[in-house]
């Protein structure tokens, strides 16, 4: 009996020392990048959610103004974690792809129905009920999101919007027929074929300031393959020398994947500055 005492307390002795070893907390405090904020929309009549990535010294260094890229498809379980991401690292002096920027994530309701013009495709409306309200919810960015950003932080007149999939139908929607709301445009993945792709065939808005468009589509199919690199073509057909557009095929990556590494080429592209 005591030698099998004596052998288990041999065999249990690295696992008391290594709790032993285990240093005390000291202190404990929440992460955040950022602020959540709720806003009442009256023209959308409900509450909407805004996750805003602040970069690190927007709250100590009171006389600097920032961009803002704005986000669709935000919501805190989408993409605002992963793009604030790429705003800071695109943003480090080592790095200086773009400057200090203020992202702001569209947390959704119902991405069917703000994403989408009124389609007269009988699938469409079957399989999305909601769907039609994309000059409503631009009628929101115009009036109140944009207002409310410019009233309460610290930012410069420069804006861009991101969309992908079905934000990336609207992105292009709100490019065509309202395109002085924003002066640099990340469509990834768009869903060009929502009403038989009549979008295409839309006539684009002209507008005076410059723009810097970037499109970009993973291996996702015939048609979204092709209606993205149509997008492309009539802009470069359509627009004066006041635009810069590019387009990327991510022969690696598909629908599901494609944004993070496609947000991160459009910063370069759209952004970085040739080395001396």
């Amino acid at each position: 009996m005591i030698r099998y005492v004596a052998t288990l307390l041999f065999s249990l002795s690295p696992l008391l020392c290594i709790a032993q070893d285990i240093p005390d907390k000291i202190s404990e405090s929440e992460f955040s990048i950022g602020k959540s904020i709720q806003i009442q929309s009256t023209l959308l009549g409900e509450a909407r959610d805004l996750n805003i990535y602040l970069p690190s010294n927007y709250e100590t260094n009171k006389d600097q103004s920032y961009p803002v890229i704005y986000l669709l498809d935000g919501s805190i379980d989408e993409d605002i974690i992963h793009i604030a991401g790429i705003a800071q690292f695109a943003a480090f002096p080592w790095i200086n792809i773009i400057p200090e920027s203020i992202v702001v994530g569209i947390g959704n309701v119902d991405r069917k129905r703000d994403f989408t013009p009124p389609s007269q495709n009988e699938l469409d409306q079957k399989e999305f009920p909601t769907s039609g309200g994309a000059s409503h919810f631009v009628q929101f960015i115009e009036k109140e999101l944009q207002p409310f950003i410019e009233n309460n932080f610290r930012v410069t007149n420069q804006k861009t919007l991101i969309g992908q999939s079905l934000g990336g139908l609207l992105a292009t929607h709100v490019l065509f027929t309202q395109p002085h709301l924003f002066d640099n445009y990340i469509i990834v993945s768009p869903s060009l074929w929502w009403n038989d792709e009549r979008l295409l065939d839309a006539s684009i808005a002209p507008y005076q300031s410059d723009k810097s468009i970037y499109i970009a589509v993973g291996k996702e199919g015939d048609v979204m393959e092709r209606t993205a690199r149509e997008l492309y073509e009539k802009l470069l057909s359509t627009q004066s020398n006041r635009s810069q557009v590019h387009f990327e095929f991510l022969a690696d990556k598909t629908h599901g994947d494609a944004l993070h590494i496609a947000v991160y080429h459009a910063l370069e592209v759209m952004f970085k500055q040739p080395k001396d």
